[in-house]
């Protein structure tokens, strides 16, 4: 019974007030002489306090009103605000995107190891997403000068050779896949062998390296050019990644990890290279 005590007294106040103002605006309207005009001065004086009680009533609900009114504006401008977020964010993975490029063909602009062999530079267009097949595609084909077997290098060296070439597509096969092998040769001590390809995230298999070759880790393989070979002397291959001598056997297991990050090519250049 309390309860609805004091639920019905705020809604008896406000009638009092609605009531007593409805009085005050006649009496206003009529006119009236001193006794009315202080009757009305009174009747103020005694509504006052009830005035504050019912903005203090009525104050929350104007409140929770204008929120609703206003909820629709910021949720618009939290929105614009997102929308300009994400575009910033977009023009900054653009503008790492550029800069990668442009790094990528500062690499490619002067290579020393290819020394005054002719070349086109090319960029990569599209990649196999086999792991039997590994190969990329690029922008240059026959009417700019590429043939099949033309070796195809980056900055930091060998990334493969043509296999298939249109007139202006060519296929690159990588020095991974499993069909790839390159003639190397061991920086420190000059002694050569062949490297095969193993897969995409495996590094390359070095055979022919006699058990007695010192083999340094992390030393510097190279291409060795040697009899008729498809690839020019000198071109950075990749680093060993591990040797060793396994007793009874006349050959020493050697893998070597390329140094090209096959993974992330954006522009390489073909070597007009003929091994005649």
């Amino acid at each position: 019974m309390a309860v609805s005590r004091r639920g019905a007294r705020p809604r008896f106040t406000l009638l009092l007030l609605v009531l007593t103002s409805v009085t005050l605006l006649t009496l206003d309207f009529r006119g009236g002489d001193g006794a009315l005009s202080g009757f009305r001065s009174g009747a103020r004086e005694v509504l006052s306090p009830l005035q504050g009680i019912a903005g203090a009533v009525t104050r929350p609900l104007g409140d929770i009103v204008q929120g609703v009114i206003h909820r629709g504006d910021l949720e618009a401008e939290n929105a614009q605000l997102r929308a300009q977020l994400e575009e910033a964010r977009g023009a900054a993975a653009e503008a790492e995107d550029a800069q990668r490029e442009r790094r990528a063909l500062l690499d490619i602009q002067d290579l020393e190891f290819a020394g005054d062999i002719p070349n086109v530079p090319a960029r990569v267009i599209s990649s196999t997403p086999s792991n039997f097949e590994l190969a990329v595609v690029i922008d240059r084909g026959t009417d700019h000068g590429i043939a099949e077997n033309m070796p195809v290098v980056s900055g930091a060296g060998l990334v493969g050779r043509i296999t298939e070439v249109s007139s202006n597509r060519s296929v690159v096969r990588l020095l991974t896949d499993l069909t790839f092998s390159v003639g190397v040769r061991f920086t420190s001590s000059g002694d050569v062998g062949v490297a095969t390809g193993r897969g995409r995230n495996d590094p390359m298999r070095v055979d022919l390296v006699d058990a007695a070759t010192a083999v340094g880790r992390h030393e510097l393989v190279v291409t060795s050019g040697l009899q008729q070979s498809a690839y020019p002397a000198g071109s950075p291959v990749g680093r060993v990644d591990s040797a060793k001598s396994v007793p009874g056997e006349d050959e020493k297991r050697v893998t070597v990890r390329p140094l090209v990050d096959l993974k992330r090519l954006a522009f390489v250049k073909v070597l007009q290279w003929s091994p005649s």
